[in-house]
């Protein structure tokens, strides 16, 4: 699976990169979300997992980007955010995320798990 993980944290990115990479995925990395947009312009994916609160641009505001704009290569969306209110997970579900999920509340490697699943993936 080719993916596109758009953090602004590069601990994190890193680690979740090395997590994907260690899995067999193929993994590209932006820290903002006009440097996703960039590549998302031209490469496919077939994931892209982002970050609800990023500067410049909000993980909502490039879901909108991606699905309006048919970016990428039309690749399921999940956000991976430090944000655990409801609101912000509906909000993202009727942005067109495929899934939500909170860092702080799985392992790295429980996260890779579970990105996988809701994309269907192996």
């Amino acid at each position: 699976m080719k993916i596109l993980l758009v953090d602004d944290d590069a601990f994190l990115r890193d680690m979740y990169a090395t997590k994907f990479s260690e899995k067999g995925h193929t993994i590209d990395v932006a820290e903002t979300a006009e440097s996703a947009l960039s590549k998302l312009h031209d490469t496919e994916y077939d994931a892209v997992l982002m970050d609800m609160i990023m500067p410049g641009m909000s993980g909502i505001e490039l879901l909108e980007r991606i699905s309006k704009e048919k970016l990428g290569g039309e690749p399921q969306c999940v956000m991976l955010s430090n944000q655990s209110e409801e609101q912000d997970r509906e909000a993202a579900l009727k942005a067109g995320a495929k899934g939500y999920i909170v860092k702080a509340e799985l392992i790295p490697s429980e996260v890779v798990d579970e990105v996988l699943k809701l994309t269907k993936q192996k």
